[in-house]
């Protein structure tokens, strides 16, 4: 990779991953779309399961580019107004940390999958992470202000994740290798 392409992208993983740290207020818990918007980035488990996705629809290609994603990013939906309606979803956090693992795993050994294998299985997990999202959400906030937040932020770690999709097939093999551990060690503290 040219290094003014390596910089561009070290850049912007920065700022993504700095933006939870940009309260004009510390101290305060942020809610509505401020919340929303941070709460993605202020989760190792969230954080990485939305970067392998982005990384496994890069390694997919073609249509699952951005239908991976957007499965993801619509079942997550779907997951947080199950929360907000007082649906039971039985082993939340242990089914976000399997995704970590699960996920990482599927972009370490190049999983390739059908795009309507590849999507369900965006979408079962994503299901999770949305009902975690929906169930962290402060009670003061409204809903479909801090959906809105943490689907943007859902989208902007996808294309990260996308975007870490030219690293090339070693790096983006030791990233799956890394999120796959840290999926196992956060599985481990369920």
């Amino acid at each position: 990779m040219n290094p003014i392409k390596h910089a561009r992208m070290t850049a912007l993983v920065f700022l993504c991953l700095s933006a939870g740290t940009a309260y004009a207020h510390p101290g305060h818990a942020a809610s509505g779309f401020a919340g929303g918007l941070a709460h993605p980035f202020t989760g190792l488990d969230h954080l990485l399961a939305m970067l392998a996705i982005g990384l496994w629809a890069a390694q997919q290609g073609g249509r699952a580019l951005w239908a991976i994603p957007a499965a993801f990013v619509g079942a997550m939906g779907l997951g947080a107004a199950l929360a907000w309606s007082g649906a039971a979803l039985p082993h939340v956090e242990a089914a976000v940390a399997l995704s970590v693992l699960l996920l990482g795993l599927l972009v370490a050994v190049r999983f390739k999958a059908s795009l309507t294998a590849g999507t369900a299985i965006a979408g079962v997990f994503a299901l999770f992470h949305g009902y975690a999202h929906g169930l962290e959400m402060p009670q003061a906030a409204s809903p479909g202000l801090y959906a809105l937040g943490f689907v943007l932020a859902t989208a902007c770690l996808h294309a990260l994740g996308v975007a870490g999709g030219l690293l090339g097939h070693r790096a983006i093999r030791t990233a799956g290798i890394g999120i796959a551990a840290s999926g196992a060690v956060l599985l481990a503290l369920v």
